[in-house]
């Protein structure tokens, strides 16, 4: 299979539902439309930021329908698949195909603890499932059982698993990865990382919710990264670096949905038991976006 060379800037998009749950396919494909103009790379739907973990089968096949329809081939849409179970998993990566989808993020819900046998198999079963290139998820703080580096050596030969998104905190891991997969696997950043450093030693861009409301500012950091102006790049990421705070402090999906109503996208609240925003979270979010010029 040939490498599509994914690269640079792919928002992790809300899910916007209205009251009832229904998906608001009007305002994703809004958002989408938006996302493009200001030149992103890709777009990742399901993924953190897309709560999927609170979706519906249904909900989340309708979801990656809304954005291939209003991508219409502009740019790939890696769609997130999560499930607890293998066959489920397997069933909605061939699902996520069959609308069109571009490649899958994979990602593994783990309510017990799983060996690294299982989580092996569960990731080679998603790819086996699939000709297009699979995106490994990995994300320690929130996943019971996360892939160990011993299995992403293992799995970065399988021949469609070409990428992995790192939501940890450790750069020093993302080198390790990088190291140990001899260049097999490409590395996209999280939030939780600094782009730029990761753009430093090898990464190849970003898959983040925070650049649903900072894209055009996210694709000039990238730009001046790859293109090594590393003072001018750094000067841009400690600016920008306010925002990876914000939705850290204020948790994922809460902090974006609340960003883009700000910008006139009626995303809807976050799913519940998930929370709004507060008012004083509010104003502290609106002041960090006013003054990047994102509203």
């Amino acid at each position: 299979m040939l490498d599509p060379g994914y690269h640079g800037v792919f928002p992790y998009l809300v899910s916007p539902l209205d009251g009832a749950g229904r998906v608001k396919r009007d305002v994703l494909a809004a958002l989408v439309e938006r996302l493009i103009a200001a030149g992103v790379h890709g777009l990742t739907p399901l993924g953190s930021t897309g709560e999927f973990a609170y979706l519906t089968r249904d909900q989340r096949l309708e979801i990656v329908d809304t954005v291939v329809r209003a991508v219409r081939g502009r740019v790939p849409v890696i769609a997130g698949v999560a499930a607890t179970t293998t066959r489920e998993a397997v069933e909605l990566a061939r699902e996520v195909v069959r609308l069109r989808a571009d490649g899958v993020l994979a990602i593994m819900e783990a309510y017990f603890p799983i060996a690294d046998a299982g989580v092996e198999a569960y990731f080679r079963g998603v790819a086996e499932a699939v000709s297009c290139p699979v995106v490994l998820y990995t994300n320690p703080q929130f996943q019971r059982s996360d892939l160990s580096l011993a299995v992403i050596r293992r799995l970065s030969e399988v021949a469609n698993i070409r990428y992995l998104k790192d939501a940890s905190t450790n750069t020093g891991r993302l080198l390790s990865i990088i190291e140990e997969t001899g260049g097999r696997l490409k590395v996209f950043a999280a939030s939780a990382h600094i782009p730029a450093c990761v753009m430093l030693i090898g990464g190849v861009g970003w898959m983040a919710g925070p650049a649903c409301i900072i894209p055009e500012q996210s694709v000039a950091l990238y730009e001046l990264a790859r293109a090594g102006e590393w003072d001018k790049a750094m000067a841009l990421q400690r600016k920008l670096w306010r925002v990876n705070q914000a939705f850290a402090k204020y948790a994922l999906a809460p902090c974006i949905k609340a960003a883009l109503e700000m910008q006139g996208f009626d995303v809807g609240a976050p799913i519940p038991p998930q929370a709004p925003l507060g008012d004083d979270e509010r104003r502290d979010l609106r002041a960090i976006l006013d003054d990047l010029g994102a509203l």
